[in-house]
């Protein structure tokens, strides 16, 4: 379920960052920690400990 929400939240931003939202709160980091956070998601399911 954790995979699903993951993803959701990566569009969210994806969304966000193409429209300028982001970047006219400075909040562009965001767009850099979600591959790590995505990554970690994928790791720890193909680990099967989510």
């Amino acid at each position: 379920m954790i995979f699903y929400i993951v993803y959701a939240l990566a569009i969210v931003v994806l969304v966000l960052h193409f429209t300028g939202w982001l970047q006219r709160r400075n909040m562009e980091w965001v767009v850099l920690t979600t591959p790590v956070a995505i990554f970690a998601v994928i790791l720890l399911d193909y680990l099967e400990l989510i």
